[in-house]
């Protein structure tokens, strides 16, 4: 009788314990990020943000600044973009640019830096990473 008492206890120990772990955030989890501006000059405070989540939390997972609008058409300008390029590859943030705007605008994309990535529709890249848990920001 005493053996079963110590399982039964041991059991609903572990099962408390089980379901408090469950309900407890996981502090170790990644969290990922997509700022979506149409101003370049602001990549500096996007930058600035990313380097101090990393710092502060340490959980940074895929950073991505995402380029849309008017704009776009100074990408092009390759001694414009270098310092923000150089920053983003050291902070780890992957810049992004809105395909839509790029047309809509006339901008070739064989004249855009390398390190940019295109996507189709710069909108609908954003709601599908909110599908997948991102956090978003729009400046």
């Amino acid at each position: 009788m005493k053996k079963i008492t110590q399982i039964t206890v041991a059991l609903a120990l572990l099962f408390a314990g089980m379901h408090a772990q469950a309900q407890s955030p996981v502090s170790n989890s990644k969290q990922n990020y997509i700022v979506m501006t149409k101003q370049i000059p602001q990549l500096e405070i996007i930058l600035m943000t990313a380097e101090e989540l990393e710092q502060k939390e340490g959980n940074t997972g895929d950073f991505q600044a995402l380029i849309c609008g008017k704009e776009v058409t100074e990408l092009t300008d390759h001694q414009k973009m270098a310092p923000y390029i150089k920053r983003a590859k050291e902070a780890g943030v992957s810049l992004v640019v809105c395909g839509f705007s790029l047309n809509m605008f006339k901008v070739d994309r064989n004249q855009l830096p390398t390190e940019m990535k295109v996507v189709d529709n710069g909108l609908f890249h954003v709601l599908e990473l909110q599908k997948k848990g991102y956090i978003s920001v729009s400046l």
